[in-house]
């Protein structure tokens, strides 16, 4: 069964560009994943370090991990082989994003960014081991949740990014209440369901014989998922903290 993460579909596999040379295996999407996962903690150190507590530093980092990472991304998803060099810049510019976004809140809310670590990395963990251990498996249906969920939560994200341009702001979705709330802990549980998309798609790809470039290509689309799934916690506990 092969993903229906639209990153990591089945079709990413059968048409991946042929290459020399030994085939791709999942230990070797593990490493990859690993060096991307540090290329990550770098970028997001340094951002930290110089914008905590002066939101102007923060702003422009944020800004240049937008712009990088979407350029990045864009080339990785479109040229499957140039992943061992786009996946890294990928991950560069995403720590400098997140490292803004981290230092900023964690200003406001003092602690808040190692909170969202820790708990991103004990999910990850914990369903890496679930997902080992045959407990939660990537079936049709399951499959087929959470790309439709994962769909209607874009779409509603690009609707309120484009009602932002005009000064104004979709309900409820950016609100500490309770719907709010409500609303992130869906995400999160989605972002999350994600991952088990991704642990799907590397053994997959493993068994099919892709190319060894695809370590690369599998774990972006992991750290992808891992990024969003950090981001939505950490919104998450901001609108907790803003209750109190």
């Amino acid at each position: 069964m092969a993903s229906n993460n639209p990153l990591l579909s089945s079709d990413v596999i059968t048409n991946a560009p042929v290459a020399l040379g030994a085939p791709m295996t999942v230990q070797g999407a593990v490493q990859k994943t690993g060096i991307l996962l540090g290329i990550v903690s770098l970028t997001a150190g340094f951002a930290w370090d110089r914008s905590k507590g002066l939101h102007a530093d923060a702003s422009a980092w944020i800004l240049a991990g937008v712009v990088i990472g979407l350029i990045a991304a864009l080339v990785t998803i479109f040229k499957k082989e140039w992943s061992p060099v786009s996946a890294p810049i990928y991950a560069a510019a995403e720590g400098l994003l997140l490292g803004g976004i981290s230092a900023t809140l964690d200003t406001r809310f003092p602690g808040i960014a190692l909170q969202a670590c820790m708990l991103t990395f004990g999910t990850l963990f914990g369903l890496l081991g679930a997902y080992r251990l045959g407990w939660v498996r990537a079936t049709e249906q399951f499959k087929a949740v959470v790309m439709v969920g994962t769909m209607a939560v874009a779409l509603v994200y690009l609707v309120s990014m484009v009602v932002n341009l005009f000064g104004a702001q979709v309900p409820f979705i950016h609100s500490s209440d309770t719907i709010g709330i409500l609303f992130s802990v869906a995400v999160v549980v989605l972002a999350a369901m994600n991952l088990i998309l991704d642990f799907d798609f590397m053994e997959q790809a493993a068994a099919a014989g892709s190319p060894r470039y695809m370590e690369w290509y599998a774990a972006f689309g992991l750290m992808v998922s891992l990024i969003w799934l950090y981001m939505e916690i950490l919104k998450l506990l901001a609108k907790l903290a803003d209750r109190r």
